[in-house]
């Protein structure tokens, strides 16, 4: 197994953060979806970082909540929003099956997105404005649950297309090895928000990235056929702000 290979892959592919060059063979491709979470890893420290820096410095929630709005765009490269905002555009048209198909793969940025972007940011700033600095701790696993379900659907959901980037990680992959790897990372995930926050949090955000899920499921196979590289970004973009929606809501009603 090459397992570094497969490492730097998953850190290529779903991040902006600097690795070597290498050959995406079949090997290295085999695992490199296990490590598809490490980003949220990643994202989690930075944005709790950010937020603990930010008080130390006298800076107050707006500064970061702005910081936790950009930073998972920066470090992602903006791929999953890329996605949603495809799928944002492909729904709108309410066209045919196929024809939305062709508007995923279509390179130009329609009205539509615009609006969705603009929405979703405005909406992730407002719900992360409400949290204070220690809420970020146990809301970290969020970036990684969302990420271990993503990479579960890609090898587990049925697929839109037989090319495209998800078919292409998804053919090469160890699918048992994926879905137990991916299981692991969100039993983690879970785990931690129920260990820093409270178990009442962590069932909470379980259920919330399950609902968005299954509804994720069916709307891929009713309009889509399948599941694409847009649509497993749609679906990680909708969780993380559906997760964080409830947590906002459910530290409210604690006050």
């Amino acid at each position: 197994m090459d397992l570094l290979g497969s490492f730097i892959i998953a850190c290529s592919m779903y991040s902006r953060i600097p690795m070597p060059v290498l050959e995406w063979t079949g090997k290295r491709m085999r695992y490199a979806l296990c490590f598809f979470p490490f980003i949220g890893l990643v994202i989690a420290a930075v944005v709790c970082g950010s937020a603990r820096l930010c008080v130390y410095l006298g800076g107050n929630r707006l500064v970061y909540s702005c910081l936790g709005t950009v930073i998972p765009l920066f470090i992602t490269g903006g791929i999953h929003l890329d996605g949603y905002l495809d799928v944002a555009d492909a729904r709108s048209s309410l066209q045919s099956q196929k024809q939305k198909l062709e508007i995923l793969k279509d390179p130009h940025v329609g009205a539509f997105a615009v609006i969705h972007c603009g929405v979703y940011l405005i909406l992730y700033l407002g719900v992360f404005s409400t949290f204070y600095q220690h809420s970020l701790i146990p809301l970290a696993g969020v970036y990684v649950l969302t990420r271990a379900l993503s990479g579960w659907s890609v090898v587990s959901f049925p697929k839109a297309k037989p090319d495209g980037t998800v078919q292409a990680f998804a053919a090469g992959a160890q699918v048992r090895i994926v879905r137990f790897c991916m299981l692991g990372w969100a039993a983690a995930a879970v785990l931690w928000m129920a260990g820093t926050g409270s178990i009442r949090l962590g069932l909470i955000m379980f259920l919330t990235a399950g609902a968005v899920m299954l509804w994720y499921h069916r709307l891929s196979k009713r309009e889509f056929g399948g599941i694409t590289g847009d649509l497993a970004g749609y679906f990680l973009q909708l969780c993380e702000i559906a997760m964080l929606l409830t947590a906002s809501i459910y530290y409210c009603l604690l006050k």
